[in-house]
């Protein structure tokens, strides 16, 4: 009999760690090893037509306001009585709240194997917040970390290190490739008069402080001036936008700088960027920048997070200190004006994440996970005797 799996995310929105979680729910279901189950604090967001064609029956919601009222105590009732009914095996939860939310409730329904997920580092939950983490791993069997930094972050905050397991990220290499029919083009809002010749991206939300649009700005200025034909293409949605646009504004770049909002179409994106960015104060493991690699595209990224352990430096793009808007600038620069080096990056870039941040290694690293634990070996890092995935540090 297949052990049931059941993975719960936050919502169907285009966040990093819903569309990871909706990749490996793929990947397991595709496996054929495990009977799938998928349940949300949310049912918004684009991502569900992504995993219609699963057929995996019916999604249920657990729609919570807050942790501390009587609606929280009752989804809490409605998600162990589900996990009884529907006798999971593995619970696998990806972000603080279905950390929280489902580390509680798979305690109380006794779930044999509960799995937790840390995809940052600092800077974006307080220390209520952090806290309550810390309650939901002390109810996990194991937390999985998408980054060595990640790792380094669970152990200073008291985890023991054989409940950690290290897993990157994969990426769906499908996701980032131009159709043979796509020209390149990209759609540029009505009010763009003039097309620059280059243009530099950046991919991230604008919900964020911790994303530091403002960096990447100040970034932009210095690069209009020292390479005039540039433009700035802003990929992404949130609150913070309109602030973002009175940044560009101020700074006087504001007819370089192209808001995007939600992109419908990464490869087209992508594929018309001479240099991608990420400007992040903090992060755990991005996925903009598997994304930006695999694209062939040569990253300038803040040396925060898993940065360092995709991007090789001066050899695939650059790392920068956070919140060094002039150095980010020289770095950008030097790639604008030797384009044959910026080409060399980027297809090194795509073979990096070819070897190592695959779906495929992915899917075998969470599966020896699943498998161990079901095993009985609850409580301890997994500790293969082969050598590893790529992709994946274990520990224990």
């Amino acid at each position: 009999m297949k052990p049931k799996v059941l993975q719960l995310i936050d919502s169907f929105h285009q966040g990093g760690s819903e569309r990871q979680a909706l990749e490996l729910t793929r990947l397991l279901h595709a496996s054929g090893k495990y009977e799938v189950f998928l349940a949300s604090l949310s049912a918004e967001g684009v991502l569900r037509e992504s995993i219609a064609d699963l057929n995996l029956g019916e999604i249920p919601t657990y729609p919570l306001q807050s942790f501390y009222n009587r609606n929280a105590v009752r989804q809490l009732r409605r998600f162990v009585q589900h996990l009884r009914a529907a006798r999971i095996d593995v619970l696998h939860t990806h972000d603080f709240y279905t950390n929280v939310f489902g580390m509680a409730a798979g305690f109380l329904a006794g779930v044999k194997v509960r799995i937790a997920s840390r995809r940052d580092t600092s800077g974006m939950r307080s220390p209520n917040q952090l806290r309550a983490l810390k309650l939901a791993y002390s109810l996990a069997h194991q937390v999985v970390a998408n980054s060595e930094s990640v790792r380094e972050a669970l152990l200073v905050e008291g985890i023991k290190s054989q409940k950690i397991t290290l897993i990157h990220n994969g990426l769906n290499l499908d996701r980032v490739s131009s159709a043979p029919n796509e020209t390149g083009a990209v759609t540029l809002p009505l009010e763009v008069s003039v097309v620059p010749e280059n243009f530099v991206t950046i991919v991230a939300n604008m919900r964020h402080d911790v994303k530091d649009y403002p960096t990447f700005l100040r970034a932009a200025q210095r690069i209009s001036q020292a390479v005039p034909n540039t433009g700035f293409l802003l990929a992404g949605e949130g609150e913070l936008r309109t602030s973002i646009e009175q940044l560009a504004a101020q700074l006087g770049i504001a007819e370089r700088t192209i808001f995007l909002g939600r992109c419908e179409n990464i490869s087209k994106l992508l594929n018309v960027s001479q240099v991608c960015v990420l400007a992040s104060k903090a992060e755990g493991f991005s996925n903009s920048i598997l994304e930006y690699m695999a694209a062939g595209r040569p990253v300038v990224a803040t040396d925060v997070g898993g940065a360092r352990e995709a991007i090789v430096d001066g050899e695939t793009g650059y790392l920068v200190p956070a919140g060094n808007p002039t150095l980010m600038a020289e770095r950008i620069i030097s790639l604008l004006r030797d384009q044959a080096r910026a080409r060399a990056m980027g297809e090194r870039g795509r073979q990096i994440v070819e070897e190592k941040f695959s779906l495929s290694a992915l899917l075998k690293n969470t599966a020896a996970l699943y498998d161990k634990l079901l095993c009985g070996s609850v409580d301890q890092g997994i500790d293969l005797k082969t050598k590893p995935e790529p992709g994946a540090v274990v520990t224990g």
